[in-house]
């Protein structure tokens, strides 16, 4: 393998250190992006319960806030609860905009380097033509050489299609399901502010 890095010139280690970033980045995200850690299952009936207790102290805004992203969300809207409908709502909106960043951390580069990977890959066999062909003298060369020397130069546009392939499998997963984690911690936010104004009536 090491052997086939130093054939395919200079622009493979690039790519090496993309595919290197790529692999730490779906890892990470991986971890993180789990449903348990993300949308605890049973918070939003232990918000309520709180709620209905009439428990609500700092502490246990301060907890809730800490334990995950939609425990995030729901505190906004236990600071908020004897506010109005609209504030609630745009309390619970201003820290879902927050969650959301963090949600999508490191997706973009996630993106760019799937994006990026086939072009290193194109720019590494262009390197590799050239030096080809510029090393050919006038009297002429082993055709047998000069196709070796292709198909190593076509090692960095496989490589770069190899990278980029899964790493753009893994953006999209990644994306749609940040999506669907947003989307749910609205709908449980909204059902909590429900929850709140029907008790008031």
């Amino acid at each position: 393998m090491l052997a086939i890095f130093q054939a395919a010139g200079w622009p493979i280690w690039l790519l090496l250190i993309a595919s290197i970033v790529a692999t730490a980045l779906i890892v990470e995200r991986l971890m993180y992006l789990r449903r348990s850690k993300i949308i605890p299952k049973k918070l939003l009936d232990e918000v309520v319960q709180v709620y209905r207790n009439n428990h609500i102290t700092p502490d246990i805004i301060d907890k809730l806030e800490k334990s995950s992203p939609l425990g995030i969300v729901l505190s906004a809207a236990l600071r908020n609860v004897d506010a109005p409908r609209d504030v609630m709502k745009e309390s619970i909106e201003e820290a879902g905009s927050g969650v959301a960043h963090t949600l999508e951390r490191f997706l973009t580069t996630l993106g760019t380097i799937a994006t990026l990977a086939p072009l290193m890959g194109l720019f590494g066999t262009v390197v590799g033509m050239i030096e080809i062909f510029g090393s050919q003298n006038a009297a002429g060369s082993n055709p047998a050489a000069l196709a070796h020397g292709i198909s190593v130069a076509l090692y960095n546009t496989g490589f770069g299609l190899a990278i980029a392939m899964p790493t753009l499998v893994f953006y999209r997963h990644f994306r749609a399901l940040v999506d669907s984690f947003i989307i749910d911690m609205e709908q449980q936010a909204v059902k909590f502010v429900d929850i709140v104004h029907s008790k008031r009536k």
